[in-house]
């Protein structure tokens, strides 16, 4: 039967991962957000969802499973990628108190309340490398000592059928009593690119360029950034960095048809990380964004048109979620 292992999913966003989710077969008792217009996203698309906007601090101060109506051990997965924010190691074993007021200390607070067969975190690659490895190994070593089997990966949705270079460290736990080893999805073979998504796209708002920046993203052929403008154009957009060296290839970015898009950010219009049209000279618009990450074009944003592209930039794409929510529900089917 279909959707017939039950999930929570905490910091649920736009609904990037849970349509994924449930995509591979998950149902969804709950979905935790604090955003308000991403709360309104959910609830307008999936009025069937039982979406709470609460505080992660306040559900996780709840008697969660009471409060969701659901047993202890009983839940299949719990989900979410919580925000990183640093936190510092104390004492010579990392217990659940040294990450106290980080949104992952209520995240494992909860997955602690409610100990579902497995858990799944999904997080920016970056945590894999801070702090010289030390926040990953208190975050695995947290949900160790909570009582699960932890295994994580850098993952890249390229490689699932989204049309993105998008590399995220993905963190999956097993409860310890149960023995089976789950195992990472494998990559599939259909590479995604701009071509193939952005097609026949719906009109939408979008943010706009100045009339200067646009100028000068005229020079820029798809593909490019600033390094392939003019000399004296390039050392007057570029300013002081100019002289910098290093990559700073988002800079100025056009995208390109025949490749994949870089990763989506809050906004397609930030100093550091361009996403300018192949074509066109503009900002890429909500509803392109929106079909790079997997969203359906009925799937409609709530908020600001900055709002907006704040959603779309932080949700998991869903083909990629999708993958991962049949790897687990493979590794679920072995543990009926």
């Amino acid at each position: 039967m279909r959707n017939k292992y039950k999930s929570v999913e905490l910091f649920a966003g736009a609904g990037g991962l849970a349509l994924g989710l449930e995509e591979a077969g998950f149902k969804h008792i709950c979905l935790n957000e604090i955003d308000k217009f991403a709360v309104s996203t959910l609830r307008a698309n999936r009025s069937n969802w039982n979406v709470v906007n609460l505080d992660v601090k306040e559900l996780a101060e709840k008697d969660c499973c009471k409060f969701l109506k659901i047993k202890k051990g009983k839940l299949d997965l719990l989900s979410g990628g919580f925000p990183c924010q640093t936190f510092s190691y104390a004492g010579k074993k990392a217990g659940i108190n040294d990450a106290r007021g980080t949104m992952f200390f209520y995240y494992a607070s909860i997955l602690k309340k409610m100990m579902p067969k497995i858990f799944l975190a999904e997080n920016v690659k970056g945590l894999s490398t801070h702090d010289n490895g030390k926040t990953i190994k208190i975050i695995t070593d947290i949900f160790s000592s909570i009582g699960y089997c932890v295994r994580w990966k850098i993952l890249n949705a390229w490689d699932y059928e989204v049309a993105q270079k998008r590399e995220r460290i993905v963190i999956v736990g097993v409860r310890n009593d149960i023995k089976t080893e789950y195992h990472f999805p494998e990559k599939l073979s259909r590479k995604l690119l701009l071509k193939d998504v952005l097609v026949k796209v719906p009109a939408s708002d979008g943010i706009k360029y100045s009339d200067e920046k646009r100028r000068v993203l005229d020079l820029v052929p798809p593909g490019g950034c600033w390094r392939n403008l003019p000399k004296d154009v390039a050392k007057k957009f570029m300013k002081g960095s100019y002289y910098l060296g290093g990559g700073k290839t988002g800079v100025a970015r056009r995208l390109s048809w025949n490749e994949p898009s870089l990763t989506l950010t809050c906004s397609p219009c930030q100093g550091q990380t361009e996403r300018c049209h192949p074509d066109e000279t503009r900002p890429l618009t909500i509803r392109e964004y929106a079909r790079i990450q997997n969203f359906p074009d009925n799937w409609i944003f709530q908020g600001s048109v900055y709002s907006q592209y704040k959603q779309i930039g932080n949700a998991v794409p869903i083909n990629f979620a999708k993958q991962i929510g049949l790897s687990i529900i493979k590794f679920l089917e072995k543990n009926k």
